[in-house]
């Protein structure tokens, strides 16, 4: 995929995150497959702690995840994100950007969300992504390619 289809989707603090977005940002959309679970939690606060420098550089964060805005809300609140968390219950937006896959895990293979980051630049227009993402140092690369932008 080349280029975002526009949507809006349901987030925390009653917010309607808009992609493209509205606002002329760039947007860092970070899938993730739960809340409150450890590599999920590390990756997020990895993006918390570098927010500003994301913002500096004219750009917004949403994560991604099939749990309930209930969930997400309390995720948020305890993790202290400054950033809105997206619930794709029905998996629309997973599924549009590839990160609902077959997984394996320990011999056995499930459907679920496969870590995934993207790079949406203000057109639509994918900027850049990873798959399969490993939670160590992904933020800073994320960082430095939005800095470049």
């Amino acid at each position: 995929m080349n280029k975002a289809q526009p949507t809006n989707c349901n987030a925390t603090s009653n917010v309607s995150a808009s992609i493209p977005d509205a606002e002329g940002r760039n947007i860092v959309l970070y899938f993730y497959p739960k809340d409150a679970t450890s590599g999920c939690t590390l990756e997020g606060q990895d993006f918390r702690d570098n927010y500003q420098a994301f913002v500096d550089a004219n750009a917004v964060i949403y994560g991604v995840s099939k749990d309930s805005i209930e969930s997400h809300e309390k995720f948020k609140a305890k993790q202290e994100f400054p950033f809105e968390l997206i619930s794709d219950e029905d998996g629309a937006l997973c599924e549009a950007f590839g990160a609902w896959q077959l997984k394996s895990k320990n011999g056995e293979e499930k459907i679920g969300i496969v870590r995934s980051t993207f790079i949406i630049g203000t057109n639509g227009n994918i900027l850049k992504s990873w798959d399969k993402v490993a939670v160590g140092g992904h933020v800073d690369e994320v960082l430095k390619v939005v800095k470049s932008l």
